[in-house]
């Protein structure tokens, strides 16, 4: 018993060690060489097939093309009998329902079709599957001191990421393997007027299995959950 109490003393310290010595730039530089090991994230041009399921519904089917040189972003998704369908080319929007173009108001209001959504969702997966290499964006504030953390029994070195105020007022989390520096899990929290977190808000994400992409590496499940009471809101599959 002794012994083993020195042994997990010695690789708590060794660990705590790693994670002074290495900085949050460091960290965000490993993680996108374990992600992106030839730099394809920059020239991304491909398409994902996600299945996203949540408690008390049906499963929605989404095709997405992400092409950056060109700017366009395009998304398909199918939930029951309706199909959705947006098109984002550098600044045009299209949308369409069950392949038809021509929308009455009532309809685009049910169904809460609108061309700010779609550019909520091009951020909003363009982002996801862009991490950590997202991480290197303009207004992105990467803080310089890595943490050591547990979670549900496993050793992460955790990266702290904040964004300036045109960008967003969140802060976030990134939960790193601190041998091969995959990211594993993220979360983040809404903070109030004076910047200090609200324990009670956001959400966590934990990332299990990866799909390889164009040469990235990117999480196949994606399992939300808030932060609050732990309580399950859905995952997010990739199926490429």
């Amino acid at each position: 018993m002794k012994h083993f109490f020195l042994v997990t003393l010695s690789l708590l310290s060794f660990q705590l060690v790693v994670a002074q010595e290495i900085t949050g730039e460091q960290l965000l530089e490993n993680a996108i060489t374990y992600h992106d090991p030839n730099a394809n994230w920059s020239t991304f041009n491909g398409e994902l097939h996600i299945t996203m399921e949540t408690p008390n519904n049906t499963t929605r089917e989404s095709r997405i093309r992400i092409n950056l040189p060109s700017e366009m972003f395009y998304i398909q998704a199918k939930r029951d009998t309706i199909t959705t369908e947006y098109t984002i080319e550098k600044t045009d929007c299209s949308i369409k329902l069950n392949g038809a173009v021509d929308i009455s108001e009532a309809h685009l209001k049910t169904y809460n079709l609108s061309c700010d959504r779609a550019n909520m969702y091009k951020n909003y997966y363009t982002y996801l599957y862009g991490l950590p290499m997202k991480l290197k964006d303009e207004g992105t504030v990467i803080h310089d001191k890595v943490e050591y953390k547990t979670f549900k029994g496993k050793a992460y070195l955790v990266l702290k990421v904040s964004y300036d105020d045109k960008v967003g007022s969140d802060v976030w989390y990134f939960y790193f393997d601190p041998k091969t520096y995959a990211m594993e899990m993220y979360q983040f929290f809404k903070t109030d007027e004076n910047g200090k977190l609200k324990r009670d808000s956001g959400e966590y994400i934990v990332l299990t299995e990866t799909e390889t992409i164009n040469g990235i590496k990117m999480p196949k499940n994606r399992a939300w959950y808030f932060n609050k009471d732990d309580a399950y809101l859905g995952t997010d599959i990739l199926k490429n």
